[in-house]
């Protein structure tokens, strides 16, 4: 069995314990729902089926008329969400997967692009198409879509527990590239809206402005954040610094 993402998490544990649970509630919830695609599920952003749907309802919100640049995860369900930002002309930074490389974004200009969007927006296309830069090199983001396992109408969200949608939005904060209007909107399906307040939530973790499924946008109301989180240094593990180049610049930097 793969190792849980979660494994070098640091916090609270009954607050971790709480997540797991969640997150393995959400995980059977979808495939109950028969909405699974492959891979399956478990231990990973779930990819279903209605994410072309929700990608298309994204689409008409105005948040997404009004962004011009826009951050993207690089998970399976919101492939329909970056393969549309490049059909209408929108520039996608893409996480490189676990933040892994030393320049740890795709760069993908669809004014430069030679092959069409979908190709480009997978991981594999991406990295073939799409040009490595640093946190420099990014522009200011419009927009943030990111990756969930469960959310609630409130704008609490899970990721599956590796903590790396947090830290690059903590990084791109600290780089003045996402601020207090930046929205941040994820896809999902329907199985994975639980009831208000199941989701705890800690002063660090995002929220999200919009959740949009196959059927429904929900506009969170979150009001305005007032506070952007910052790198927690004191939760992040050695074996966490070590395998993400960046933060080691970073904390060589910060000394």
């Amino acid at each position: 069995m793969p190792r849980r993402h979660d494994h070098d998490a640091a916090g609270d544990p009954e607050i971790l314990a709480a997540k797991a649970e969640l997150r393995d509630e959400a995980w059977a919830a979808i495939r109950a729902a028969g909405a699974t695609r492959f891979p399956g599920p478990e231990n990973r952003i779930p990819n279903f089926v209605g994410a072309e749907a929700a990608a298309e309802l994204l689409r008409g919100t105005e948040a997404w008329a009004r962004a011009a640049t826009l951050k993207a995860n690089p998970d399976s369900p919101q492939l329909p969400v970056r393969q549309r930002a490049l059909e209408d002309g929108k520039t996608v930074f893409m996480a490189v997967p676990r933040l892994a490389q030393p320049e740890p974004f795709f760069l993908l200009d669809p004014e430069l692009l030679d092959v069409r969007p979908r190709q480009a927006a997978s991981i594999k296309g991406a990295s073939i198409h799409g040009r490595p830069v640093d946190v420099a090199e990014l522009d200011p983001v419009d927009l943030v879509v990111t990756g969930c396992v469960a959310v609630d109408e409130s704008g609490a969200r899970l990721g599956k527990g590796g903590g790396f949608s947090d830290l690059e939005h903590a990084i791109a904060h600290e780089a003045g590239l996402i601020g207090p209007r930046t929205i941040i909107a994820t896809t999902v399906h329907e199985a994975q809206v639980l009831d208000p307040g199941r989701i705890p939530m800690t002063s660090h973790d995002v929220r999200l402005d919009l959740i949009v499924t196959p059927e429904r946008v929900i506009r969170c109301r979150t009001g305005r954040r007032t506070h952007q989180p910052g790198i927690r240094w004191d939760e992040l593990s050695d074996e966490k610094v070590a395998s993400i180049p960046l933060l080691g610049r970073l904390r060589d930097v910060r000394g």
